[in-house]
């Protein structure tokens, strides 16, 4: 019963996720929104950025957990969405009237709002499976990436003709989720887990991912012929059929009897053998440093032969999983390589999803636009799901996490320079959803990585340090596509007056801002690869341990 407690709590996190990743469709009601407030380009670029601006904020939701239960956090994270996003829909309607600095306020708090959904699953995830921690959280966050094509559906249910229903619905369907995970959450929790099988834990994984994999291909084949009202909601009820099937998982896949059927060599951990396995963990996530002392380079004389060597030799880690307080983490260089290659390439696709309406509208597809955010959607669900790789292939080819990383990111630079090419429908089809499948690697596997490289204790408290550099990126990068195109507005041949509010029309309205892109994503792309050089000796050490457990 407590095994099913334990499945019954990841499968709930992953309907928060799916629900709850309401900044993906900003592009969506973006261009009725700069109408209503008769705002520029650049100020509706503040107001995306203030969502992310939001996620700075994230910090108090980790310090609320020292004093609150976690269900008390979820619903305060719901009642700041139902306030951020509904006071805004107020607006939209022309219910209400809110200054421009009251709505900057309203996108930070439902910004926030994201960023404790988030913190609560990360922390669901990491008490509950510590053996296998990657494979939780990369499974939890993927469905973060399913958001916008379900709200998609359930906005074309009701009336596929209302942009503005989506900010209703950011309000409401994450506050309905939150009070239906409730009685999950509620459940009572052991302080320690009971001795479970990793190869038992494995296989419901891989039966759990098999289901999202389906969900995924069902969102993103089905999406595109959701525009009646009438196949929209068959669809959805698919989707909601769908992500209620792993419910009987637990109930099935956690029977002994079942696993011994695919393990027949299996030997069941009693309650007494908790303290192996514990300390069996330690050793595999810690790495005592005399295990790991002869990593090292011990030729002197070669480290100080060139410049390179010694860039990648000084000051790296050689131990992953060693706690790093806040003043360390700042204090290393392996830090700061990583915090450029996430500014320079998951930060700068999450700008690109906000900017997604205007550059369809831009290219003459602005009845599509809800198509693009959603195949934005669903490859970064599947983005997510592959941030698991690493995990499932460890066996047959294990490679460092950092190295995922950099291969993960080389999908964007070669995006931007396609729309720089082409400005097709068939080229901006496939640069989201290479966008997309990259954006989603790196967010979920972000996570991972602050984890193995700075300690799986300080994850909360650093991984939120790291995502500083997301409002200090959408403003930056906003900002630059915000002045080229306010500049391209000044031309009257590209200008079009919709609703009142001046459009810019053509492929030069972003034609410029996607070659800076593309070749800021590329110094991201440099920046991982200087860090998986870096950090794979510690990589190496850790496997080598590994096995040597194994032997022993």
């Amino acid at each position: 019963m407590e095994q099913s407690s334990k499945w019954m709590i990841l499968i709930a996190s992953t309907w928060i996720q799916a629900f709850t990743g309401t900044n993906f469709d900003f592009s969506s009601y973006s261009s009725d929104l700069k109408s209503v407030l008769g705002i520029s380009q650049v100020q509706l670029n503040y107001l995306s950025m203030a969502s992310d601006f939001g996620k700075a904020f994230g910090w108090c939701s980790g310090v609320s957990l020292m004093y609150f239960p976690l269900w008390v956090v979820l619903l305060i994270a719901a009642f700041m969405g139902l306030v951020g996003y509904g006071l805004q829909w107020l607006v939209i309607q022309r219910i209400i009237f809110l200054p421009y600095f009251l709505v900057f306020l309203l996108c930070v708090m439902a910004g926030c709002s994201i960023c404790w959904f988030n913190t609560v699953c990360y922390v669901l995830c990491i008490k509950h499976f510590s053996a296998n921690r990657p494979i939780a959280l990369s499974l939890s966050i993927s469905f973060n990436g399913a958001s916008a094509a379900l709200y998609n559906l359930i906005a074309n249910a009701i009336n596929s003709k209302d942009d503005t229903l989506y900010l209703l619905l950011n309000g409401l369907v994450p506050l309905v989720t939150s009070i239906a995970a409730l009685p999950i959450l509620w459940q009572p929790q052991s302080q320690t887990l009971r001795a479970d099988s990793v190869h038992r834990e494995y296989l419901n994984f891989r039966c759990l991912t098999i289901l999202a994999v389906f969900t995924g291909l069902y969102l993103l084949i089905l999406n595109s012929v959701s525009y009646s009202a009438q196949t929209a909601r068959i669809l959805l009820a698919g989707a909601v059929f769908l992500l209620v099937l792993p419910v009987i998982a637990p109930g099935v896949i956690c029977t002994e009897e079942w696993s011994e059927l695919f393990h027949p060599n299996y030997i069941s951990l009693e309650d007494n053998d908790t303290d192996d396995l514990e300390m069996l963990n330690e050793l595999i996530w810690k790495e005592p440093s005399s295990m790991n002392v002869w990593t090292e380079n011990s030729d002197g004389s070669k480290e100080k032969g060139s410049w390179t060597s010694s860039f990648l030799l000084r000051d790296r880690l050689l131990l992953l999983g060693e706690e790093h307080s806040a003043s360390l983490l700042m204090s290393r260089l392996d830090f700061w390589l990583y915090y450029l290659a996430y500014f320079c390439g998951g930060t700068l696709v999450l700008v690109y999803s906000n900017n997604l309406g205007q550059i369809s509208e831009s290219l003459g597809y602005r009845s599509e636009i809800s198509f693009f955010v959603a195949l934005y959607s669903a490859c970064s669900f599947f983005g997510r799901l592959l941030s698991a790789a690493p995990d499932f292939l460890r066996d047959k080819m294990n490679y460092a996490r950092t190295a995922w990383l950099a291969f993960a990111l080389i999908p964007t630079p070669l995006a931007f320079f396609l729309l720089v090419l082409s400005g097709s429908k068939a080229a901006l089809s496939a640069a989201t959803a290479l966008v997309g499948l990259s954006s989603g690697f790196v967010f979920s596997a972000a996570v991972s990585i602050t984890s193995e490289l700075f300690g799986p204790n300080s994850a909360g408290v650093n991984h939120n340090i790291l995502i500083t550099n997301i409002p200090l990126g959408s403003l930056l990068y906003g900002l630059l596509a915000a002045i080229v195109y306010e500049a391209n507005l000044g031309k009257p041949d590209q200008v079009l007056v919709l609703d009142g509010s001046k459009v810019c029309m053509g492929r030069n309205c972003y034609i410029q801002t996607f070659m800076w892109w593309g070749c800021i994503s590329l110094l991201g792309v440099a920046s991982s690869f200087l860090l998986f050089l870096r950090t794979k000796a510690a990589y190496d050490s850790q496997e080598r341990n590994r096995n040597w457990m194994r032997l022993t």
